[in-house]
């Protein structure tokens, strides 16, 4: 009995902790940073009902508005969600930084405070706006910003260009639509592929925001001196919050339009250094590794070998040349194919290129394929840095000899050798052939002249029958109607099936593809086409409901896809669903 009584005890107790680990108390400012013209609003919010609430004496600021009291009571899956909220607008009295103190209430006998706030207030700004307009907290509160990775790099050097969009907690972005793009003059660049959009938390200017990537660019600049990045600007629907509340207590949201830059990014490129460049440098830039390489060292006569020029590592790696044999003249020599395997990452180019060079002796002896340099800049110690190939022996076992074989072995740079040409120039090319001959033949009463006479005669049931069944085809109202419709699905959706696979592309194609649909079959204008007057549009067409609903799913997939992971499966259905709803709506349409 008295082991029942203190479990009893320990279980209040632990009962009672947990209710008030879960309870909380804080405050929000609209800002952190403003001008002494404008207001800064500030919410006291609670998941919990309290007594006594005392706030704090606002100190350097008037109180043009408030308390206005708002509260939520909600009921999801069987959980309550409470929320009470106490907001002030304040308007500051000068300039400095101030701390607005705690604010107390008294929650289940338990005293809980908030964590005083600094607030900064500066000179006056040009444009004060009240801060509970939507307009003005979307400005406040959604931004684009190009983070470059170096300012001053050098030429050919790689740097990165990220986009991020920062948005503030209590905001949302339900659509945005690129109105200018860069273009990177004097940079040659590559965008990375982003295969979904991911929120990630971040500060922005000190306060904490929410953020995505919505592009990475590579870039290495070709020219030296003051070089610009033109801006990326998009358009964007901003969900704002409001005072008012539904009847269940949740905080209303209004859109606002927000079109918002990155500006431009000014690049200072310095050029590389004149001291201590080698007569033979190509313009590489980046940390490389070089080597000469062949397929064989002893072959005979008329026999080929591949040489390989190969230069791997990371840089700047398609925009230099790779240095050029010197072969002995007695080596038949062929144009040599270039090849590359490259990626692109924020690092820059990573990989390797190379020139593969086909020889083929003509005489025995032995060749030497001489070293050659490769000489680069390294970033690293900003210095130039030269690297030389071994020098190859090419040991022509059999074949004729040449008088000018014995002085082949001799070093890169002595008198050049007389050319010798291959006497047998076609050794590579196929020669057998099965030549048929022909013997001139009369049209005039032959197989093909009887054809060709005949041919009109025997056509005629055929254009007869083809008659026949064209006219029950024109005569199937219903069933032209339904090809009709899957005919006009596939050309509104063919844009969206290139991009199958690629989620950005295809769901912004979808999306315009349906709204496309639209405007040609009910002759909406994009600034009509809300939710509310789509589906209006459609009722007084007699389209059936589920036709509409499944239509309206498709637009909500569209938007909810910028935000959420989508598999190539997803993707698949959506189109089908796209497809066979619009066939589905052109067919009962009136």
């Amino acid at each position: 009995m008295k082991l029942n009584k203190y479990i009893a005890v320990i279980l209040m107790l632990l009962t009672a902790t947990v209710a008030s680990a879960q309870i909380t108390f804080e405050a929000k400012v609209s800002k952190k940073r403003l001008g002494i013209n404008e207001r800064l609003r500030i919410d006291f919010e609670m998941n919990k009902d309290g007594d006594n609430f005392n706030p704090p004496d606002f100190n350097n600021f008037t109180v043009v508005g408030g308390p206005n009291q708002a509260v939520s009571n909600s009921w999801i899956n069987g959980k309550r969600s409470y929320s009470k909220t106490y907001s002030y607008f304040l308007s500051p009295k000068r300039v400095g930084t101030f701390t607005i103190n705690q604010a107390v209430i008294d929650i289940d006998g338990e005293v809980y405070k908030t964590t005083p706030v600094a607030i900064t207030v500066t000179s006056a700004v040009e444009s004060p706006k009240d801060g509970n307009n939507a307009d003005y907290i979307a400005s406040e509160n959604i931004h684009l910003v190009a983070e470059v990775s170096k300012e001053k790099p050098y030429l050919n050097e790689a740097i990165t260009v990220v986009y991020k969009l920062y948005v503030s907690p209590d905001t949302g972005v339900s659509n945005w639509r690129e109105i200018s793009s860069p273009k990177f003059s004097d940079f040659w660049s590559q965008n990375i592929d982003i295969r979904q959009l991911t929120v990630q938390n971040g500060v922005y200017k000190g306060e904490n925001y929410r953020y995505v990537v919505l592009r990475k660019t590579v870039l290495y600049p070709q020219k030296t001196g003051e070089l610009e990045i033109e801006p990326l600007s998009l358009d964007i629907t901003v969900e704002v919050p409001t005072n008012r509340r539904d009847i269940f207590g949740g905080r209303l949201m209004q859109q606002a339009h927000r079109t918002v830059s990155a500006g431009k990014r000014t690049i200072n490129v310095k050029a590389l250094p004149e001291q201590g460049k080698p007569a033979d440098f190509t313009g590489a830039v980046g940390d490389f590794n070089f080597k000469v390489s062949t397929t064989k060292s002893a072959l005979n006569a008329t026999e080929s070998l591949q040489a390989k020029v190969e230069v791997s590592g990371s840089g700047n790696l398609k925009l230099f040349q790779l240095p050029k044999l010197n072969l002995p003249s007695s080596l038949e020599v062929y144009e040599p194919e270039h090849a590359e395997n490259v990626r692109t990452n924020l690092n820059g180019m990573q990989g390797e290129i190379s020139d593969t060079y086909t020889i083929v002796p003509q005489f025995k002896g032995k060749y030497p394929i001489p070293n050659i340099a490769f000489s680069y800049f390294d970033l690293k110690t900003e210095s130039y840095k030269s690297i030389n190939s071994n020098e190859i022996i090419i040991d022509v076992l059999q074949g004729p000899t040449s008088q000018a074989s014995n002085q082949d072995i001799t070093a890169a740079g002595s008198d050049k050798q007389r050319v010798v040409l291959n006497s047998n120039q076609f050794a590579f090319i196929k020669t057998d052939t099965d030549l048929v001959s022909t013997k001139p033949s009369h049209f005039f009463k032959s197989a093909g002249f009887w054809a060709a006479l005949l041919m009109p005669f025997l056509a005629i049931p055929l254009v007869i029958v083809f008659k026949k069944k064209k006219e029950k085809r024109d005569a199937d109202v219903f069933g032209n109607k339904i090809r009709k419709a899957d005919k006009l699905a596939k050309k509104y959706l063919s844009e969206a099936k290139k991009a199958l696979g690629t989620k950005e592309a295809f769901y912004v194609a979808l999306e315009k593809a349906l709204h496309n649909y639209l405007k040609a079959t009910l002759h909406m204008e994009t600034s009509e086409m809300s939710k509310v007057k789509i589906q209006d549009y459609l009722h007084k067409g007699q389209v059936s409901q589920e036709a509409i609903s499944n239509f309206m799913l498709i637009l909500k997939n569209c938007e909810l896809a910028r935000y959420t992971p989508i598999t190539q499966v997803e993707m698949e259905q959506d189109y089908e669903r796209a497809a066979s709803t619009i066939s589905q709506i052109d067919k009962e349409i009136k």
